[in-house]
């Protein structure tokens, strides 16, 4: 089996999951898994979140993420995998992260997939500062 295609990118501008998946299919694949988190209007007791501020280390941040994509293809048959993240402001509804795994069967696209983003929430250097009317809260992960 060949190397899975892996492409990490982490920066401000919108995600385009529809993009996303196109560029993950083949023809070898039976399964195309996409995950997409967008930001809630609430987080633990705060209401009426209006946006995230991402900060992220940027010298280390996409080698982390493309690192949990070359593990996840190590435990399952990955054959292309994108994974994008906002940094800057994401506003309530807009699309904070994006983690598409192509494979051959879908019990290892799930499973890929799963792990990438819990991952990726656990050990990227990212940071979010969530912001409601009359405050602001920094907070670990994406």
């Amino acid at each position: 089996m060949s190397e899975a295609v892996i492409r990490v990118r982490v920066g401000p501008e919108p995600i385009d999951a529809g993009a996303l998946a196109d560029e993950v299919g083949r023809p070898d694949s039976g399964a195309t898994v996409a995950f997409l988190g967008t930001v809630r209007d609430h987080s633990e007791g705060k209401e009426g979140v209006t946006h995230l501020d991402y900060e992220v280390y940027p010298e280390m941040v996409e080698e982390v993420i493309r690192g949990i994509v070359e593990e996840a293809a190590q435990k399952w048959p990955i054959l292309s995998a994108v994974v994008e993240h906002r940094s800057g402001v994401v506003r309530t509804g807009e699309a904070s992260v994006a983690v598409v795994v192509s494979c051959a069967h879908r019990g290892d696209a799930f499973d890929a997939a799963r792990y990438v983003i819990d991952e990726l929430k656990r050990r990227a250097p990212i940071w979010k500062k969530e912001h409601w009317p009359g405050g602001a809260e920094w907070s670990r992960g994406s």
